[in-house]
């Protein structure tokens, strides 16, 4: 498929845009060169846009298990209501009497989403997961510093997180030490305590996702969590995959003082294509004074915006992104609280029945039950055949679905991690299954070719090496 520039041909012209009606103004200076833009019929745009959204695999095109980042089905009751005029047709620098029902939907999904994490107060600032990360351990050093104990610089963060917890620690200047998982994919205690041990005082807090990121609910994490507090430390919830437990568990009953969510994986809103996100984090109640931006409050028959006095400052212009919070608002809404409860059981349900499934043909990294997601290991089949975890991903494209997530967690070698969601029905995991169990035959059989694939897709393998090292990142006119 050509480029769209590619497709130019000169004096081609369409009229999207309607005839100017204001006057025209001459600026004071002139573009030297003109725009290089494309010249092409509005029929062949339509055509090129088309083809390319034909060529992109989302949750509406077919089975996308996409460990640790929840691609799940949104309902699109959810895009509705977000629609509402009375809702996108306002300006954060009304008068804040003028937009009553915007503030009562920022006060509801508050709410709602203490009561579904067991946080005190939430802030809607942050705009994406990471954000929020780095906004959840700026509101940890805003409280060490208010005690005058500001000798704390080190975070702790196990070896399975996600990359983005000790990138954000690094970014607010905390220095990470690594704790080391045990034989059963949980947080090696004995590890933790001789940390503790040796750096308890310097100790600002620890990062921990629970369920982790090899779909395990850890089960010392009140032990976990008590120990921080023990030594001064705080405790930091990373709900990167509260999907599998929304309902059932609460980061505030497990020991977490902080917590981000992501509402663009677990509350409605479609997680990737660049955005909007909104990463949300919830406190108790110690640390409601420092949280960033103006907050909703309720005042007799109103609500009204204030900025609390000890606040660390913002962290995005205005309120985050309203829109994505009032999806998520509508997904709880519709849900109820038993509709949330069993969404996250479903989603337990289903990466269990394919762990199950699957175990007769590949290994999997940890034995039992798991939560919302597994991890398989392509170690052997790489040794004995040469047919590496991209490999077996990469052939999943011939297949029309999206392969897993490769090589993460970092702790299990030649890793694909599988997270069905809750919104795949039976008999999509089954066929899943089937062509999971077909490609592993492949690789056995026929191991060249697994390395030739995908064979069928409009871009063959590419050359990533080449791809990493020298991007091409705009188009270049001749």
């Amino acid at each position: 498929m050509n480029l769209i520039f590619e497709q130019s041909t000169q004096n081609h012209q369409c009229s999207i845009l309607p005839p100017c009606d204001v006057p025209k103004v001459e600026l004071p200076t002139k573009r030297q060169e003109n725009l290089n833009l494309p010249e092409l019929s509005e029929n062949e745009i339509s055509r090129h846009y088309t083809q390319l959204a034909e060529n992109v695999h989302g949750v509406n095109n077919g089975f996308y298990p996409l460990g640790s980042c929840t691609m799940k089905y949104n309902p699109k009751i959810d895009e509705e209501v977000a629609s509402f005029k009375g809702f996108t047709n306002i300006h954060p620098l009304q008068d804040t009497k003028t937009v009553q029902g915007a503030l009562e939907a920022i006060s509801l999904a508050n709410d709602y989403l203490c009561e579904i994490t067991g946080m005190d107060k939430m802030t809607f600032q942050p705009a994406a997961g990471a954000h929020g990360e780095f906004s959840g351990l700026l509101l940890i050093k805003a409280y060490h510093k208010s005690r005058n104990d500001e000798k704390r610089h080190k975070i702790i963060v196990p070896d399975s997180a996600h990359g983005t917890n000790p990138a954000s620690a690094s970014m607010v200047n905390y220095d990470v030490i690594s704790v080391p998982s045990s034989s059963d994919g949980c947080v090696d205690i004995e590890a933790l305590k001789a940390v503790l041990a040796k750096e308890g005082e310097n100790i600002a807090g620890l990062m921990l996702t629970n369920p982790n990121t090899v779909g395990i609910f850890d089960k010392n994490i009140l032990e976990i969590t008590k120990l921080i507090h023990d030594v001064g430390g705080l405790c930091y919830y990373d709900g990167a995959n509260l999907n599998a437990v929304m309902g059932w568990a609460r980061p505030g009953d497990m020991g977490f003082d902080v917590v981000h969510l992501n509402l663009h994986k677990t509350f409605a809103t479609p997680h990737g294509g660049g955005g909007p996100g909104s990463g949300p984090i919830g406190c108790k109640a110690f640390l409601q004074e420092f949280l960033p931006g103006y907050q909703v409050v309720q005042k007799d028959d109103y609500f009204d915006l204030v900025r609390y006095e000890k606040s660390y400052g913002m962290v995005k212009e205005f309120y985050g992104h309203f829109l994505v919070v009032l999806k998520a608002l509508a997904y709880i809404m519709t849900l109820g609280k038993e509709g949330i409860s069993e969404a996250s059981a479903n989603a337990v349900l289903n990466a269990n029945y394919m762990k199950q499934e699957l175990s007769d043909t590949f290994n999997m990294a940890y034995d039992g039950i798991c939560m919302h997601e597994f991890v398989m290991s392509l170690e052997q089949l790489k040794h004995d055949y040469n047919v590496s975890a991209l490999d077996v991903a990469k052939a999943m494209l011939d297949y029309g679905i999206h392969p897993p997530t490769m090589y993460f967690p970092l702790i299990v070698h030649e890793a694909l991690m599988v997270e069905p969601t809750e919104t795949e029905g039976k008999a999509q995991m089954d066929e899943a299954i089937k062509i999971y169990k077909e490609i592993y035959k492949t690789a056995i059989e026929n191991p060249d070719i697994m390395h030739e694939m995908p064979l069928n897709t409009v871009v063959r393998r590419l050359d990533e090496v080449l791809a990493a090292r020298k991007p091409i990142l705009r188009y270049q006119a001749e």
